[in-house]
């Protein structure tokens, strides 16, 4: 019990100072065609093989593998990953969920330091951010204002 609530302590401190220190406006653009287009071919290369060339996830995303893991979400409009602030998702692209996941929880979701730079991690954000609608944007641009 005293291990959770230290745990908790510590993840609560992190994601505070995560938040006033991370800093904003740092590089993802869906509306830069170069950007974008880089993306789509990182992500090809990367992601599409779990989360789809169509951004659409793995079917029944949200119900447990026998493994124990939860299947790839889709990135479209139909997911939940404009739910979650830039940053977020640039640090699980970056270092893999199993980093930001309770202990013991089972994901297949790699880190990408090495493989991706960066700039290549922002242009896969751009491009995904690029294919929703203007309607979810605005949702989350609402829901992140909060």
């Amino acid at each position: 019990m005293r291990f959770w609530g230290l745990a908790l302590v510590v993840l609560a401190v992190t994601g505070v100072a995560a938040w006033v220190w991370w800093p904003r406006g740092y590089g993802i653009n869906p509306q830069d065609a170069r950007q974008v287009a880089m993306g789509y071919d990182l992500y090809n290369v990367h992601c599409s093989s779990c989360h789809g060339h169509d951004l659409r996830g793995e079917p029944d995303w949200q119900t447990r593998k026998p493994s124990g893991e939860l299947p790839a979400p889709p990135h479209d409009a139909s997911g939940h990953t404009w739910h979650h602030p830039e940053e977020q998702l640039f640090a699980i692209i970056k270092h893999g969920m199993a980093r930001f996941a309770p202990p013991g929880y089972k994901t297949a979701m790699p880190s990408f330091v090495g493989t991706l730079s960066d700039s290549e991690i922002k242009a896969v954000l751009s491009y995904i951010e690029s294919t929703w609608p203007a309607e979810i944007r605005e949702r989350r641009a609402a829901m992140l204002k909060h």
